[in-house]
């Protein structure tokens, strides 16, 4: 029968409800002369005059308050007020009638007792309406399992209410460490302390805990988490307040754990005037657009209102699909940003020399490369190519172009490499250096930092389709560490070190400590709800096993090569002094790099690079 009510169409609902409030106003109108006159009611003479006036003016007042725009089984808090807002002015209204007219018979208190009950009928018949076409009453089994809520706040209320109209889980109840809701119950679910979270798992088998806490801060969500670790729970967390803010919480809205959650470090805060600066109403070209952290870029400039954003890439989907993201974005918040997609490779210099020339960009940010370090290490010649000769080519175009700002998106793994990814991205970053150097009126810098989270390639990602599969998840080696950041904090240390650049500098993230790849891989296990399973516990779901390195992969990685760091305007960005070649002594290694690369003479290549990049080892680990 529900699904038959659900099934009618919308304006057939609106006339039912018409009809149901117009029976309800005269039934009320009934009870209110009951009451009063304590008898029995039947109309005459002008009473009827009260009868048809209930309708007459609770129907049009309804409509003003939109209360038949809404949906019934979503009926909350906020509908309940308008309809006792409609209902009030109603009644001050009738009142007004009643005592103007004063029609014999009609007792001027009925312009008080009529909409009261009137009021009780309508609010009733919402909520009963509710309950059914919800299912609130069903007894129906879940379909995920029980659940606990951490977070007693406005989050984890609307949460819940979400929980009943879905009927997915059984709401088993709050965690909050406020002693003031400790102990007390939320619309008859109990909120109890942290400390009784293992006992209450055991107690009512629990198989979810959602983290309701869109506003906590990070250190704070990892303690949480840390103490839910050994619990056999999988554990789940709500979008951000932006998120949030856009419409009501929906069963839908339960993400898996962040990365952010994961591995729990406060992203670095931009300075939005900085980098509005040289964006806002410019012309603005981003390489590897179709990227991860180029698409990003890509997003986050968009927002900064430039008066064209090219978008460079070689990978036709890639381009097309940050494209058609980005123009959706400009209709949904009106941005009135030229976006145009170039299909092209950096390798080629005469395709960057047009771009350049005829859309004249301000500003590049240049995050075209090849970034994984076994396929590079399988192919040098193209990684050398891409990496080196394709920043060396937009480079120069921009430099000819008369580009005031050029940003090099550089790697923590260009410090003391041991493969040719690193090598390469290192060689990149002297190309730079070298050209800054040299008298011009564009602004080379680069920016460096560790391991950007979620983009392809990346553990985390790998991680879970591992756990999805049942395992093993597979670690390389058991003491590896990495730094890891974020995709949209990369996007902003390099539009912010853009801004803040004068010229040569390499730009580096304090990025808090490393992190142990292999405890990573432990936590998501555990935050899955699932078991690990090794020689202690052989019975457990999820195996982690250690594959070995792979070639050129190092055990940990660096963002300095010296030890003298200066600090700039941002406390969490910093400054290297590195020494680099002068351009006519690099101009002679690049003849024979490009040769090299060409041939695909990878013993040349290894060589050509060792001469140039400090630290560079082929055989380091």
């Amino acid at each position: 029968m529900q699904s038959t009510v659900l099934a009618w169409p919308r304006a057939t609902k609106r006339l039912v409800v018409v009809a149901l409030d117009i029976v309800l106003a005269l039934v009320a109108t009934w009870l209110a002369f009951t009451l009063r006159l304590d008898a029995w009611h039947w109309p005459t003479g002008s009473q009827w005059w009260v009868y048809g006036l209930a309708p007459l003016m609770s129907v049009p007042i309804f409509i003003r308050f939109g209360l038949y725009r809404a949906i019934f089984r979503y009926t909350g808090q906020a509908a309940l007020v308008a309809t006792a807002k409609a209902v009030a002015l109603y009644g001050a209204l009738l009142s007004g009638v009643l005592i103007w007219q004063g029609w014999f018979g009609v007792p001027r208190s009925l312009g008080v007792l009529q909409p009261l009950i009137f009021l009780l009928l309508v609010g009733g018949s919402r909520a009963m309406a509710r309950f059914w076409l919800a299912n609130l009453g069903s007894a129906r089994d879940p379909v995920e399992g029980r659940l606990l809520i951490y977070g007693a706040g406005t989050a984890g209320v609307q949460t819940a209410s979400a929980l009943r109209v879905s009927g997915q889980y059984v709401l088993v109840g709050f965690v909050d460490d406020d002693g003031a809701k400790v102990g007390r119950s939320i619309n008859g679910v109990a909120v109890v302390a942290p400390a009784e979270v293992p006992e209450l798992v055991e107690r009512q088998d629990v198989t979810d805990i959602l983290l309701a806490l869109p506003s906590v801060s990070r250190d704070r969500r990892n303690a949480i988490l840390d103490s839910l670790r050994a619990l056999p729970v999988h554990i789940r967390t709500l979008p951000g307040l932006a998120d949030l803010a856009s419409g009501r919480v929906t069963v839908q809205d339960f993400h898996e754990l962040d990365v952010e959650d994961l591995l729990g470090r406060d992203p670095v805060p931009p300075d939005a005037e900085l980098i509005a600066r040289d964006l806002s109403g410019q012309v603005v070209l981003v390489t590897g657009a179709g990227g991860s952290i180029g698409s990003e870029l890509a997003r986050q400039i968009l927002l900064q209102r430039p008066r064209q954003l090219l978008l460079l890439d070689h990978n036709e989907f890639g381009l097309y699909s940050i494209h058609q993201e980005l123009m959706g974005l400009c209709t949904a918040q009106a941005l009135a940003v030229e976006l145009l997609p170039l299909l092209g490779s950096v390798a080629n210099f005469e395709r960057l020399r047009v771009i350049c020339s005829t859309y004249r960009p301000v500003t590049v940010y240049h995050a075209a490369a090849y970034k994984h370090v076994p396929m590079v290490e399988d192919n040098p010649g193209e990684g050398v190519v891409n990496n080196v000769f394709g920043t060396l080519n937009m480079a120069l175009a921009a430099k000819a172009s008369g580009v005031k700002r050029f940003v090099l998106v550089s790697t923590d793994k260009a410090v003391r490499p041991t493969n040719v990814m690193g090598a390469s991205k290192r060689m990149a970053e002297l190309v730079l250096q070298a050209l800054a150097a040299e008298t011009s009126e564009t602004c080379f810098t680069m920016v460096r930092f560790g391991n950007v989270l979620d983009s392809s390639g990346s553990v985390v990602p790998l991680f879970r389709r591992q756990l999805a599969a049942g395992g093993p998840l597979t670690v390389t080696h058991a003491e590896v560490t990495r730094y890891f950041m974020t995709i949209p904090e990369a996007a902003q240390l390099v539009l912010q070190a853009g801004a803040m650049a004068v010229g040569g500098e390499v730009f580096v993230l304090d990025m808090g400590r490393s992190v142990k790849i292999l405890d990573l891989a432990r936590r998501m296990v555990q935050l899955s709800g699932l078991s690990l399973r090794d020689a202690r516990n052989p019975g457990g779901d999820i195996e982690i096993e250690i594959t070995g390195l792979r070639p050129g992969e190092k055990l940990f990685e660096e963002l300095l090569i010296g030890d003298n760091p200066e600090p700039t305007a941002h406390p969490r960005i910093m400054k290297a002094h590195e020494d680099h070649l002068a351009w006519p002594a690099l101009e002679l290694q690049l003849q024979t790099l490009r040769q090299a690369a060409d041939a695909n003479d990878a013993i040349t290549l290894r060589t050509a690079l060792k001469a140039c990049v400090q630290g560079f080892d082929p055989e380091g680990s």
